[in-house]
């Protein structure tokens, strides 16, 4: 075979806070029945079509632990069951209405969605066997697809408060990996793609005086876990500099910068890097396995991720936001990015096929301009990496699942390029330059903003003092075999996670659920306060009162997630750096 002008992989990155008792709707549970029905159920569809042909994806399928954990949930698969039929329902509810009205147009519609849930529940409960992540595991195991891991609970990494948390989050990800696919991850999705190097850390909040202590880079923990890469944004690599006026706006991000910089040392090779290179990333000085990056293309990212003149904002395509209610079904096309909702005309769902096909050729042939142009300058072949939410396909963009259908398709059309998943481009291209990162995320402004700002710094008042009272309790009592002590340990870790992720700041920034958010983090933090005074005073006293015992219980049985959860992961650093022990 010919070698190729270049490679090419999807990394689709699926992630949704725990949702499983607490709350449905608007806010909890159906967040969960949506993806799954509107994104996972239909891409695992075609990528087993593809299969079928004979055919791979390259894909790079990310699914968070706390996802996996619900998704392998008997009380998603019996909420999930309902949510379908009651879209199959509401569907025949809008047929009726529609008919009775002589609206011939969104009668066919409605009759559409019917066909669209029921098949919806034949593939999930006939075909997946009412097992998402077992369809996922299969594709892999098949050589469709790879599967990669990440933070426990979506934890945002670089601000956590001490390296022991960083530690439990990366050790519960590649542990809840191995008992749901069977086998050792490779790769690993940093949450909000966020990364902070080695350096002397401290709090970034103004009213937490504590000296700087050196804090080990997130790489670090991954290597000692085994993990090949992670993804990075662009503009990471290229010096991370677009923190722009961002860092202005709140004297905390300036604070965290400045410690930053003054201590980042660039690699001198560390010049003229480019996207399309596979890299390895070390920001320590003592010997260790470098870990390789997968890095974002800002051209293929615009196409797809800008609803204002990238794919999705095509006007024939499906609404998101526009709803007919109570059954929340969508009837009207996108028709142009600046109209109102009342201005939005009726779906046509025969006029997008043949979009989703020229969008899909687009895509291939600016793929195959970037990896020309990149083999022209360098004489050898690049690798293009599509990172995206999952969500996007299906869930935001009703058409996403059939575009990227369409857009693999077009490359095994292509033999130019190659689909490759993560971990085959790095055991083809084997990159040896190692480079160093500086600290930054892909949310707005490049850095952590989102994350951290005078909305949502309060969050980390309630987080950095229970990461300092689960290290306590763990190296206090981690050894010690008594069952109710273990069970309230694990359980306090369990609630520590919770809290930990980064899905509460994010909400809380972008206002889309932020009173949802606000009160999750309030009630977690309440509850691992509660469990670590029970777990203090049972040390001590060796009995549990029935209060406190139905407070454990009832915690256990809502909040039922990683089963393999190890306090002691919080005792102690595994490999500490120089100047830690």
């Amino acid at each position: 075979m010919a070698a190729p002008l270049g490679y090419f992989t999807f990394v689709l990155h699926s992630h949704l806070p725990y949702v499983i008792g607490h709350g449905r709707w608007p806010h909890g549970m159906d967040w969960l029945n949506e993806a799954a029905a509107e994104s996972y159920i239909p891409l695992l569809r075609a990528f087993h079509h593809l299969a079928r042909e004979g055919r791979t994806s390259g894909v790079t399928l990310g699914i968070t632990p706390i996802l996996a954990e619900m998704l392998a949930s008997e009380v998603f698969r019996r909420e999930f069951r309902d949510y379908l039929n009651n879209k199959i329902e509401a569907a025949r509810e809008d047929f009726a209405t529609f008919q009775r009205l002589g609206e011939d147009h969104f009668a066919s519609l409605a009759r559409m969605w019917e066909e669209h849930y029921t098949g919806l529940k034949r593939t999930f409960i006939e075909d997946f066997n009412e097992n998402i992540l077992g369809e996922a595991k299969d594709l892999m195991d098949r050589g469709m697809l790879e599967v990669i891991t990440s933070a426990a609970t979506h934890g945002y990494l670089p601000l956590l408060g001490r390296d022991t948390a960083v530690q439990a989050q990366v050790k519960q990800g590649v542990a809840a990996y191995r008992r749901h696919f069977g086998r050792d991850p490779k790769g690993f999705w940093l949450p909000e793609c966020a990364y902070r190097p080695r350096y002397r850390w401290a709090p970034p909040l103004a009213d937490v005086n504590v000296e700087p202590t050196l804090r080990k880079g997130v790489e670090e923990f991954l290597s000692e876990n085994g993990l090949d890469f992670f993804i990075v944004d662009s503009h990471l690599l290229k010096g991370g500099r677009a923190i722009g006026v961002y860092k202005d706006r709140f004297h905390a991000l300036e604070r965290l910068w400045e410690r930053f910089a003054a201590q980042y040392q660039e690699r001198p090779e560390d010049r003229e890097k480019s996207p399309y290179e596979l890299y390895l990333v070390s920001s320590s000085p003592e010997p260790m396995r470098p870990v390789g990056i997968l890095t974002r293309d800002p051209r293929t990212g615009l196409q797809v991720w800008s609803g204002e003149w990238g794919y999705p904002g095509d006007g024939n395509y499906l609404d998101f936001h526009k709803k007919r209610f109570p059954g929340g079904l969508r009837y009207w096309q996108v028709t142009s990015a600046k109209a109102d909702l009342a201005d939005k005309g009726p779906y046509h769902p025969e006029h997008v096929g043949a979009r989703c096909r020229e969008q899909a050729r687009h895509f291939v042939s600016l793929v195959k301009e970037i990896l020309g142009d990149f083999q022209a300058a360098h004489g050898r072949p690049g690798v293009v990496v599509a990172p995206y939410d999952t969500e996007l396909f299906g869930h935001w963009w009703f058409e996403g699942p059939t575009w990227l259908a369409e857009v693999l398709a077009e490359f095994h059309n292509t033999p130019e390029v190659r689909l490759v998943t993560g971990s085959e481009a790095f055991e083809l291209l084997a990159p040896t330059q190692v480079i160093s990162l500086p600290e930054g995320s892909w949310g707005e402004g490049g850095y952590h903003f989102i994350w951290l700002n005078d909305m949502n710094d309060w969050t980390w008042r309630h987080i950095y003092p229970a990461e300092a009272e689960m290290e306590a309790l763990a190296q206090a009592c981690s050894h010690d075999p008594d069952p109710v002590l273990q069970d309230l340990l694990k359980q306090c870790g369990r609630t520590l996670f919770l809290l930990e992720s980064s899905d509460w700041q994010f909400l809380i920034s972008t206002f889309s659920a932020r009173d949802y958010a606000e009160l999750r983090l309030v009630a977690h933090h309440d509850d691992f306060k509660r469990l670590a005074r029970i777990t203090r005073e049972y040390a001590q006293s060796r009995t549990l009162s029935e209060k406190d015992r139905h407070f454990l219980t009832a915690c256990r049985e809502r909040d039922d997630i990683f089963p393999d959860v190890d306090p002691r992961w919080w005792a102690r650093v595994e490999f500490p750096a120089q100047g830690q022990r």
